[in-house]
């Protein structure tokens, strides 16, 4: 492990250990151990298949995208790729590894990087464009969560809204309209080097241009393929669904009733967007702040506690371990391989450079 990851590591620990603090300082820890132990296990197991689900679904993507760029892998190995993406999304800031990791994998499968990008970019347009709409129809619908979200968290809300939206937007007009896209992002480039930010102004165009590159082929991908984009949206939408039912699941483990699924998934998607743009590991800290403003709503201020800690546990901080596990497996995988085709390959496998590249995903 380089200073960088030892650094990254030692982040999400401390915001780890900040967060159980601020949460187990809400409730005396005995009455907490108590209300954990009133869970029934049935729905965590559920809460876990969920989770499940929502992994598949992103695996199950790249497998038909994958496959219309003439790769047919086996969708064991995608699987792979999405925890792999999950758990290096999960540990580095805004979830900016976890793309590259999965084409890096994707890579040493024999996938060319050009095609593996390509498969991520479609799978992160797919995915931004579900969360923004499922966040949008959940503020409109759903008034007595938007009042209880109050003013301060309104706010972080509209600024998750208005990334998500500048980013879809942009995505969208590189493949769509590219050459409203080569002048704006020119223009912003001219401006950088005005104020100072670009100090190597031909090095950034020409990746602007790969990247402008590799969004038209996107969109020719996509133009090609016209049936398969209501496929990708729809398991989108069940991938989304299934991370946002989390809350729910936990929420009928505790034994309660009155709530609606759509409410509880409408409130955790709202939770999910507000969140997700922030720069830290797996948004630790915040997700919980917000849901714990959030779900008071329906769990009520005794028991919202212990529901955020068993649903964030779910949703989180277990399949961190879970795809972390699954990772190292794919890691060993990929060293076996490159030591059978050659027996001079170094032992270790040249760890993912973390590139800095959007996440799709929302980990709230």
């Amino acid at each position: 492990m380089d200073r960088k990851r030892i650094l990254s590591f030692s982040f999400l620990a401390a915001l780890i250990g900040g967060t159980l603090f601020f949460l187990l300082r809400q409730q005396p820890l005995s009455t907490l151990l108590q209300v954990l132990r009133s869970v029934r296990p049935g729905y965590i197991v559920l809460g876990l298949g969920l989770m499940f689900c929502f992994v598949g679904c992103e695996a199950l993507c790249s497998r038909l995208i994958l496959g219309r760029l003439g790769h047919n892998m086996p969708y064991r190995k995608c699987l792979g790729y999405s925890f792999a993406g999950f758990y290096v999304s999960s540990i580095t800031p805004s979830s900016t590894g976890g793309q590259p990791a999965q084409i890096f994998y994707m890579s040493k499968d024999g996938i060319p990087a050009a095609h593996g990008s390509l498969n991520m970019m479609v799978v992160a347009v797919c995915y931004q464009t579900v969360t923004f709409l499922y966040a949008a129809l959940s503020f409109f619908l759903l008034p007595q969560v938007r009042t209880a979200l109050g003013g301060g968290l309104g706010l972080l809300l509209l600024y998750g809204g208005a990334v998500m939206v500048v980013l879809t937007a942009g995505m969208l007009s590189m493949m769509f309209l590219p050459n409203a896209a080569r002048r704006l992002t020119g223009g912003l480039v001219t401006l950088g080097v005005r104020v100072g930010l670009v100090k190597h102004e031909d090095k950034v165009r020409a990746g602007l241009e790969r990247q402008m590159k590799a969004y038209r082929e996107g969109a020719d991908c996509l133009r090609a393929n016209l049936n398969l984009v209501p496929l990708l949206l729809g398991l989108t939408f069940l991938q989304l669904t299934a991370l946002y039912a989390v809350p729910y699941a936990v929420y009928l483990g505790f034994g309660l009733s009155g709530a609606s699924l759509f409410q509880m998934v409408g409130t955790q998607a709202l939770v999910s967007l507000a969140v997700g743009s922030l720069p830290l590991p797996g948004a630790v800290g915040a997700a919980e702040g917000v849901a714990l403003h959030a779900f008071t709503l329906f769990f009520g201020a005794g028991l919202v506690t212990p529901a955020v800690m068993v649903a964030r546990g779910i949703s989180f901080y277990s399949f961190l371990l879970i795809s972390g596990l699954i990772t190292l497996c794919v890691h060993l995988s990929v060293r076996r391989l490159a030591l059978a085709r050659d027996p001079k390959t170094p032992a270790v496998v040249p760890p993912v450079r973390l590139a800095k590249a959007g996440r799709k995903t929302a980990l709230g």
